[in-house]
């Protein structure tokens, strides 16, 4: 990349969200496998190694013209198996790589034990391994969408169906998680005579331009007492945030970069919301994956940006609490200081010579299939006006060539296509926790007749909660809807083996 091409880019006051949210949520998840990895390095039974693989996919489905493939990476977990017509149990992979665990832990695996399951896992195309040379360039990831990612799967029950020589007695039940949620809920709808039911959790099956009603979630997640929260808190938090703004107006930036550790001032319009953007997003990462993983819960959170301190100098206390957490936050993470260059942002978003992290993926999939964006366009929003939807969906164009107006067209189609909020699929659990900002883009209410057991809405409970294996802090709230999970799952594979035996 050219450095004109960068000064182009910094013309336009524009961000991405979500820098330091997606690493929180990196961290989110090596925490989870680091835990799994303990307790397993603990078990001696050779039985529970999974079967690692790759299977050849054609890289568009939808073009027989086309003979590309690219391998996509699978593992299997044998060990509860009641061979040969015991249930499958399909792990969906989302926005990120792969991992052994996805076989080896979690509520979907307590289910295989309960039911004698084969487990299966796909990573999710260009994400991981399972992608070509050059697949972040942009005439690439034209091949990377969910509609593609819902063929990958429909090709990799084939081929574990022949592997394993299943037949109709083998009940397929699809799994997921937020993105990857929405898929599993997707592939029942797209599929159905390949997966009897789905449990979709924490899954965001409305695509939508304009996502501030997440930020919105956060602020009434954080007035939530049941889970830490007050008014107090919020009020504190709108203050703080208003403070840091006023400082810039000041012209104080050289201070406030001193005060929040920043690894350069933020001079620039673009630096300083690149600023405002990563204080949001650990008010963010809280919420959406509170009391799962990490230091930081809400009630940690809400504790420091109302402590009554002495130490805080007068008149600047939101302020300085704010400056405080953000410490905290940088300790966690294990940074020296706080990175706000958007210049290094944009670098970052725009590399095509690794795809560990799987950000420049997700970024391309909201701009041609989901939105998504987090803005604090709403009324209601605690953090700084300066995220706003323009400054999201401008690099849509700059990155990948996407032109702006397609924007609303291209997520239109997408809950054309899917049903939004609306589906019209049966056997399609979806599971929600009301503290997490993504249930506003979910299913949380039943249906009617036969859809009457579709939504779980978990009180105090974060981003996937359910998904996590059973730990002895668990709220009673997430301890009762892994059950109801359960019973339900298990009625589906008791109503299938009476249908298959009419």
């Amino acid at each position: 990349m050219t450095s004109q091409w960068v000064a182009m880019m910094l013309l336009i006051s524009s961000v991405y969200s979500g820098r330091v949210l997606w690493k929180m949520k990196e961290r989110a998840i090596n925490v989870q496998e680091e835990t799994v990895r303990e307790l397993l390095t603990l078990n001696t039974d050779t039985t529970l190694r999974p079967v690692e693989g790759d299977i050849r996919q054609p890289l568009d489905h939808f073009n027989r013209r086309n003979t590309r493939t690219f391998p996509q990476r699978f593992f299997i977990n044998e060990a509860y198996w009641k061979h040969p017509h015991g249930p499958v149990f399909l792990y969906i992979g989302g926005e990120g790589p792969l991992s052994e665990f996805s076989v080896l832990a979690g509520h979907h695996v307590t289910m295989a034990k309960q039911q004698g399951a084969l487990l299966v896992a796909l990573e999710h195309r260009f994400y991981g391994r399972s992608i070509i040379p050059g697949g972040l360039e942009p005439q690439n990831l034209q091949y990377l969408s969910s509609q593609q990612a819902l063929a990958d799967l429909a090709a990799f029950h084939q081929h574990i169906s022949q592997k394993y020589n299943l037949t109709y007695r083998n009940i397929w039940i699809s799994f997921g998680g937020s993105y990857a949620g929405a898929l599993s809920a997707w592939f029942r709808g797209k599929f159905p005579h390949l997966v009897y039911g789905a449990v979709a959790s924490s899954a965001p099956v409305q695509a939508k331009l304009d996502f501030s009603s997440y930020t919105t979630v956060v602020g009434r997640s954080l007035m939530d007492e049941s889970v830490g929260g007050s008014e107090k808190c919020v009020k504190a938090v709108w203050e703080a945030f208003a403070a840091v703004e006023a400082a810039l107006l000041r012209g104080e930036e050289t201070q406030v970069g001193k005060d929040f550790s920043c690894c350069e001032t933020p001079k620039s319009l673009e630096d300083q919301t690149e600023l405002l953007r990563s204080l949001a997003d650990i008010f963010m990462g809280t919420v959406q994956y509170n009391e799962e993983v990490g230091l930081l819960t809400i009630a940690r959170l809400c504790s420091i940006m109302t402590n009554q301190s002495k130490a805080y100098v007068e008149g600047k206390e939101a302020y300085d609490r704010l400056v405080r957490l953000a410490a905290i936050y940088r300790t966690m993470e294990k940074e020296t200081c706080l990175e706000v260059s958007y210049e290094k942002s944009i670098l970052d978003l725009n590399t095509t010579t690794h795809v560990s992290s799987g950000y420049r993926q997700w970024f391309y999939q909201t701009c041609t299939e989901f939105g998504f964006y987090q803005t604090c366009e709403d009324a209601t929003c605690p953090f700084s006006r300066m995220m706003n939807l323009q400054t999201e969906i401008q690099l849509c164009p700059l990155l990948f060539s996407i032109p702006q107006h397609t924007l609303p067209s291209n997520i239109a189609f997408t809950n054309l296509y899917y049903g939004g909020d609306q589906p019209q699929t049966q056997r399609v659990l979806y599971v929600n926790g009301d503290t997490d900002p993504w249930m506003a883009l979910s299913v949380v209410r039943n249906g009617t007749n036969e859809d009457k057991h579709r939504a779980i809405l978990i009180h105090s409970s974060a981003h996937c909660a359910d998904m996590n294996p059973t730990r002895a802090r668990d709220r009673a709230s997430l301890l009762q809807a892994r059950q109801e999970i359960e019973s339900l799952v298990e009625a589906w594979l008791k109503n299938a083996a009476q249908e298959h035996m009419i």
